[in-house]
């Protein structure tokens, strides 16, 4: 299934705001991403069109298996790519997190995967 860059963000939104508050509601969603209700409705809808969400009677959104490994992957690009951008290139937290979450979504896995090399072989990976 090819999943765009922004079904990605939501997917990476709902597991970062699962994390933190234990529950997910759309708005959670519109709040965090500073995105319009009826965005994040549509968004929804695609999602778990395509298994990845599913959304109970009182309106909270919980990843499926498949929603999950998505979002943890995305995720982990999200945390190895800031973090070598921060340790490797010395670029500051604040951007290294802002263009981690742009290359994440375009990043070949090979690249990717030689990132999380050099991390752990300078001793600064998980």
């Amino acid at each position: 299934m090819t999943l765009h860059e922004s079904g990605e963000n939501y997917l990476e939104t709902i597991l970062v705001l699962k994390e933190r508050n234990g529950k997910v509601r759309s708005v959670d969603i519109a709040t965090w991403l500073d995105y319009s209700k009826p965005s994040v409705s549509r968004a929804i809808g695609i999602l778990k069109k395509e298994g990845l969400i599913t959304v109970d009677k009182g309106g909270w959104i919980e990843l499926t298996k498949a929603g999950l490994q998505r979002a943890a992957a995305v995720y982990d690009r999200h945390n190895v790519i800031a973090d070598y951008l921060r340790v490797v290139l010395g670029v500051d937290r604040q951007t290294a997190i802002e263009d981690a979450c742009r290359i994440e979504h375009i990043i070949s896995e090979t690249s990717f995967r030689r990132i999380k090399e050099k991390l752990a072989a300078d001793g600064s990976g998980d």
